[in-house]
């Protein structure tokens, strides 16, 4: 079962988070979005060891709606180069996943 994805993003502020994920659920790219955090990470960023308190979107979503779930990230995301990575979803539960696909197709 590849049909459905977790996408996860990054972004400085809380609000920020929140405008991606009302926008992506509104238009029916994702069925749900749950924010965490705040979280520490750690990166390399213009050749030198950095860190930045964020908060993390996991997205759930369907594999043949990532191209335009991206764009509309990217159009929002305040990041110059954004972190958008999607997992397959491997298993599930089947109530879970049937109203993940209505959600998606409404």
């Amino acid at each position: 079962m590849t049909e459905y994805i977790q996408v996860l993003t990054t972004v400085e502020h809380k609000t920020d988070a929140e405008k991606i994920a009302k926008s992506i659920v509104e238009k029916r790219l994702a069925a749900c979005v749950q924010i965490l955090g705040p979280l520490t990470s750690y990166f390399h960023w213009q050749g030198k060891l950095d860190s930045a308190v964020e908060y993390l979107c996991l997205i759930k979503s369907r594999a043949d709606l990532f191209t335009e779930l991206e764009a509309e990230i990217t159009s929002q995301h305040p990041y110059e180069v954004p972190e958008i990575l999607a997992t397959p979803v491997t298993e599930g539960s089947k109530d879970y996943l049937n109203w993940l696909a209505a959600e998606l197709e409404a």
